[in-house]
């Protein structure tokens, strides 16, 4: 889906800034992040790892998105805005893998062994370090919140 179809669609919409919100999803991102770590990574609990890091992930991609004033309620028009608003291609892509393996997860119930789900949760740790400092690391308070 592209970002003209997210639009006409009104799977986005422009949006006021809202520092409460940013705020909220920045909290709400770093705990899962952190919860994450501390979370034993084994069979029982390798599935729950990568959907976690996916959605502290999705929590940062909104912080970003709001910041350019708009709001999204469908994961594949964060796809679109990456490639076509931020222009990154390489981040659309692994978010868009990110989010096809967390809809398996979540919707068909795969089983991600704890090998491939090691893998998958550091290149997710990785995107979301990369988007922090790409789009979001701007200022001293970001600097302390993310």
């Amino acid at each position: 889906m592209d970002w003209k179809e997210c639009k006409d669609k009104k799977l986005v919409k422009r949006i006021k800034i809202d520092t409460n919100l940013i705020n909220s999803l920045i909290k709400s991102s770093k705990k899962k992040f952190e919860s994450n770590k501390r979370l034993e990574l084994d069979e029982t609990t390798a599935s729950t790892k990568v959907s976690v890091g996916y959605e502290s992930l999705r929590e940062i991609l909104e912080v970003l998105v709001i910041k350019k004033c708009f709001k999204i309620y469908n994961h594949e028009c964060f796809c679109a805005f990456l490639e076509e608003i931020c222009h990154d291609k390489s981040s659309s892509v692994n978010f868009n893998k990110f989010r096809k393996i967390k809809n398996q997860i979540n919707y068909y119930g795969k089983d991600i062994p704890v090998e491939e789900a090691k893998s998958i949760i550091k290149e997710i740790s990785l995107l979301r370090k990369e988007i922090i400092k790409k789009y979001l690391k701007r200022s001293e308070k970001w600097k302390k919140s993310i």
